[in-house]
């Protein structure tokens, strides 16, 4: 079996807040609630088009395009499994998509179901023997690659387009620069809280005292996590920052291919760059956790961004809508087959589960 071997003392798991069911169920009720006013009148609305329109322009889509786009997605989650494994050493390429999949089918189907996800990633992995630490570090590094990768895509956009002497819109503009200021942040925030253990300690401390001014008896729980899982993510960043960070390449560029297909499909002309620029800005709209993966807030604002550069209204709509299809919905039914196929993989004893905890 593949197992992590390290020591658990590396770092603890970290410590998560019971919600109530009352809570939790309205959150639940106001994301999806949210989701579909985006998807029924928000997005018809801000691409200037109706329902009516997009369905007759998505029933013209063949059969044969439309396994093509599954094709698509499949190497793309597969892509994503060089970053996975790069970040928790021992994992397998094929146990890295099911912990994908599994996971991203429980986010895309909750507001804010990332946490969720999170907390299934590491009930399927502990099954399989691996650590807590080895869990959480991998989370930490695949967390900052993923954030960094959707705040340089507008980077990329903009020296695309300027590059081509296309007419950058202001809120394109704005996007980019709060990209570049955002990354800055994030990389140097990371860089110090693995540089050292007085920088992890240091980090730790300040967004502890920034959890206080919203939460009252909010402990150290953040700096004594940075502090002891510094030395496992300075090692992954060592040994797989290379590795990761093709895996991320691949993993959006074939998305921008399939984005590509989806709009050509749907009869969309538009530059190259204008068509990046858009996909751009959908990606960094899914870390909008107020609806399931963004969805909505992040179809509303793509479509509107190539009805802006004169796409026509309902190729604009439905070329969003299909590729939402395949890369929010259709993991859902592959996260279910992850779920059956973890259900009859071999699982760690349980001697095995509690050496890894001890």
């Amino acid at each position: 079996m593949t197992a992590t071997t390290e020591p658990a003392d590396h770092g603890p798991a970290p410590a998560t807040k019971r919600t109530s069911p009352f809570v939790r169920g309205l959150q639940v009720t106001l994301g999806l609630g949210l989701a579909v006013a985006m998807l029924w009148w928000g997005l018809p609305h801000f691409a200037k088009t109706s329902w009516s329109e997009v369905w007759h322009v998505l029933r013209t889509v063949p059969a044969w395009k439309a396994a093509l786009f599954m094709g698509l997605v499949v190497a793309g989650l597969y892509c994503y499994t060089f970053l996975m494994t790069g970040a928790m050493q021992g994992l397998s390429h094929l146990r890295a998509l099911i912990l994908n999949v599994c996971g991203s089918s429980v986010s895309n189907l909750l507001p804010g179901g990332g946490a969720v996800g999170l907390a299934a990633t590491y009930s399927i992995a502990k099954s399989w023997g691996f650590s807590a630490a080895s869990v959480t570090t991998m989370a930490v590094v695949t967390g900052v690659w993923n954030v960094l990768a959707r705040v340089a895509l507008p980077i990329i956009a903009v020296v695309g387009l300027a590059w081509g002497a296309t007419d950058l819109p202001p809120a394109m503009r704005e996007a980019a620069w709060a990209a570049v200021l955002s990354g800055t942040a994030i990389v140097a925030a990371f860089t110090l809280a693995i540089a050292t253990d007085k920088g992890a300690r240091v980090l730790g401390r300040g967004i502890d005292r920034l959890v206080r001014l919203v939460r009252r008896g909010h402990g150290s729980t953040v700096e004594d996590g940075l502090s002891g899982l510094r030395a496992r993510v300075a090692d992954t960043v060592r040994t797989g920052w290379l590795q990761m960070t093709l895996g991320m390449v691949g993993f959006f560029g074939l998305y921008y291919v399939l984005f590509l297909l989806c709009t050509e499909t749907t009869g969309i002309e538009l530059p190259f760059g204008q068509l990046f620029a858009a996909y751009a800005i959908g990606r960094l709209l899914t870390a909008v956790g107020v609806t399931p993966g963004g969805l909505g807030v992040t179809e509303t604002g793509t479509a509107a961004a190539l009805v802006a550069w004169g796409a026509d209204p309902a190729a604009s709509m439905a070329g969003v809508v299909l590729f939402s299809i395949f890369t929010h919905f259709m993991e859902i039914p592959l996260g279910a087959l992850g779920w059956v196929a973890w259900s009859v993989m071999p699982k760690a004893s349980a001697d095995e589960r509690a050496a890894t905890d001890a």
